[in-house]
């Protein structure tokens, strides 16, 4: 998922736009590291976000904020959400790269956000595919 998910990266950052201009706390409290640990889950969500699955209320939110949350770098999120996304993306690329590239080749299919949580990533240990 990119900033996530890129995320889904953005699992945690399901949202809708509030008055002061942040998405939604309402999906702050969802146990995201259930859903990256349980492969049906995981895979729900991310067909929610392609565009090949059914979405939950919170997979929605998350498929209707997640590309401008990529693009600015979560700059809506709020804490919760935005180390929801860097948990999310880290995850994926580590765990799930067939998932990653999906989301990425998607939601930024020039590269132009990708590099950026990709070298968080490496600074943080995670080897990412080629």
């Amino acid at each position: 998922m990119m900033k996530s998910l890129l995320i889904l990266c953005c699992v945690a950052a399901a949202v809708l736009a509030r008055p002061d201009d942040k998405y939604t706390d309402k999906y702050d409290n969802i146990n995201l590291q259930e859903i990256l640990e349980n492969k049906r889950l995981l895979e729900a969500y991310v067909n929610c976000v392609l565009d090949k699955g059914k979405c939950t209320p919170e997979g929605k939110e998350l498929k209707d904020h997640l590309q401008e949350a990529i693009e600015t770098g979560c700059e809506k999120c709020t804490d919760t959400q935005e180390k929801g996304a860097y948990t999310t993306i880290e995850f994926l690329i580590k765990n799930e790269p067939e998932v990653w590239r999906k989301l990425t080749d998607k939601f930024d299919p020039e590269g132009k956000y990708r590099k950026k949580y990709e070298d968080r990533a490496r600074e943080k240990g995670i080897q990412i595919p080629e």
